[in-house]
């Protein structure tokens, strides 16, 4: 199955705006996709006068119902792990993967959640998904002050992990950027070795004003497949992690 995964250097950085962007650019172009964002959180602060909620935007541009989108959501605005354990919940990580749309005549995009090292669960972050699932990432990073710090952190975090990114995408590039911008652009660049694109600022979710943006991507050279490996991960739960598994052991002997 071909496929991408958006993640970030932050929360509120522009995934979803990404996300929406190349789902509506591979709509237009005549590509079948789907749409996924494994968990939703902050539903309570309510969606502003122009954006609706994530997975409504998501929905709009792929064909899918919101509730198909992200079939886990929660109200708190916290981390899914904690927004999950504020709502009486827990999060299973295999139950998460298996919610993973597969279908291999689509392009799935999948928005992650706050950043690459957010928990799900103890010892299963957005990471551990991303490993699991085997496709190329996208970081969306904000172009000013602090960017660099972040977006080399959250590059050395994948590839510690062995993900493969495709490109740092900074989002909303200005018309006019400034040298400091411009700067950050080219320091991240040559520091880690990255292709960087920008993402020109959507006016409005819509798919006509989504795809515009998006097409301007090179997001051809950016999907990927999920290579056998992955697709065994896709079946078969996820590992415990080292320390989950002993805590465990230490409940048992209590």
């Amino acid at each position: 199955m071909r496929g991408l995964l958006v993640t970030g250097t932050d929360t509120g950085v522009g995934k979803t705006i990404v996300s929406a962007a190349l789902l509506a650019a591979m709509a237009a172009a005549g590509e079948p996709v789907l749409a996924h964002k494994p968990v939703l959180t902050g539903l309570d602060s309510g969606a502003s006068d122009r954006w609706p909620p994530d997975h409504e935007v998501l929905a709009a541009v792929s064909g899918l119902r919101a509730d198909e989108v992200a079939p886990l959501r929660y109200g708190p605005a916290a981390s899914p792990q904690l927004a999950a354990a504020l709502s009486g919940e827990r999060i299973d990580p295999a139950r998460l993967l298996a919610s993973v749309p597969a279908d291999p005549a689509k392009t799935l995009v999948v928005e992650g959640v706050g950043g690459l090292l957010t928990p799900f669960a103890d010892g299963y972050t957005v990471r551990e998904l991303a490993v699991a699932l085997g496709f190329p990432l996208v970081v969306a990073a904000r172009p000013g002050l602090g960017t660099i710090n972040h977006t080399l952190l959250t590059l050395e975090a994948a590839r510690e992990a062995g993900l493969d990114v495709r490109a740092v995408l900074f989002t909303p590039w200005p018309e006019r950027p400034s040298a400091l911008e411009l700067s950050n652009r080219e320091a991240i660049a040559r520091a880690a070795a990255v292709a960087v694109a920008e993402l020109e600022w959507v006016n409005a979710p819509r798919p006509d004003e989504l795809a515009r943006a998006g097409a301007r991507l090179p997001w051809r050279e950016w999907v990927g497949a999920c290579s056998s490996r992955a697709l065994v991960r896709r079946i078969s739960p996820p590992p415990r992690s080292e320390a989950a598994t002993r805590r465990e052991r230490a409940v048992a002997r209590r």
